[in-house]
């Protein structure tokens, strides 16, 4: 297949190309900064240097769209949040509309979204069918996954990624929470009964090259079947690190730090990847504290 992606530098895209290419996938990224990606992706890769100067998708067989600014690296004043939606909504629109101008459009467009999509809904176990709690992470990703099924035709079907905590190396929560946890200053936050949908980064490729490579179509929870407690991860990642987890954070300094994006960390969503499980798909990780093994390691 002749890939498209955008968002191909990110922590799931840098994972994602190197299997694509491995299959005999041709991959044409979208970047800002082609330079930038040029020292960070394989040479095989074709960069393209935004949308502006393209007309239609006729030679490419599928659009992988990750693309967005990360959601929580800054407080949540209205002019970051109207970032965070400008980073998703403007290149999704972009991309439906280059579908629905090409003669051949390509059969998939895979894309992204977020387990926010729900909102926080505490103890409620959350699959594809669950109502969502309208906040602004759910704002966020409505909007940008109806943008994305402007794509769906007889010609184009579309999947969107409602994605978890995705544990990878050298990025993501972990990026964050390693430093912290190796001084033996990690522990939980708040109360630690928050619930986290966890994902592995390699089950979260497979998920991808599975809907790529599958007949199915509509939102998939990106998600570990067994989400745990905060204060459960936290234990797990002090173990796998031989470090104590006695340190915890009060949910008034979250709040004092982040803002209103403390949500992100003081609440969140029982998930379960009902969809995925139900299509076939096989996770190869299923214990929190053996996949912080392996991420780790």
């Amino acid at each position: 297949m002749r890939v498209l992606i955008t968002g191909g530098t990110g922590l799931i895209g840098r994972h994602l190309i190197p299997r694509l290419l491995e299959l005999g996938h041709s991959v044409t990224v979208v970047t800002r900064n082609p330079h930038k990606a040029q020292g960070q992706l394989d040479a095989r890769v074709t960069l393209w240097k935004g949308l502006h100067d393209r007309t239609d998708l006729n030679d490419i067989d599928a659009v992988i769209n990750l693309a967005g600014e990360p959601i929580a690296d800054k407080r949540w004043s209205e002019t970051q949040k109207q970032c965070l939606c400008n980073s998703r909504w403007t290149i999704t629109q972009k991309l439906v509309d280059l579908i629905k101008a090409s003669d051949t459009p390509p059969a998939v467009l895979i894309s992204g979204s977020a387990t926010g999509y729900y909102g926080d809904l505490g103890e409620v176990v959350v699959t594809e069918e669950e109502p969502p709690h309208n906040e602004f992470t759910h704002k966020l990703c409505a909007r940008w996954e109806q943008i994305a099924c402007g794509a769906q035709s007889e010609a184009t079907r579309v999947c969107l990624l409602r994605t978890g905590v995705v544990l990878a190396p050298k990025g993501g929560i972990l990026g964050k929470l390693l430093p912290v946890f190796r001084a033996g200053l990690g522990g939980p936050i708040g109360n630690g009964r928050q619930y986290m949908a966890w994902i592995h980064i390699d089950d979260m490729v497979n998920g991808i090259l599975w809907l790529l490579d599958n007949d199915l179509r509509g939102p998939f929870n990106m998600v570990s079947p067994y989400p745990v407690h905060n204060e459960q991860f936290a234990h797990s990642l002090g173990h796998v690190l031989h470090r104590p987890t006695i340190l915890r954070t009060p949910a008034t300094a979250i709040r004092l730090l982040m803002g209103e994006a403390a949500v992100l960390v003081l609440g969140g969503q029982r998930a379960l990847p009902k969809r995925l499980e139900e299509s076939g798909f096989g996770f190869r990780w299923f214990e929190l504290e053996d996949a912080l093994a392996d991420v780790v390691r």
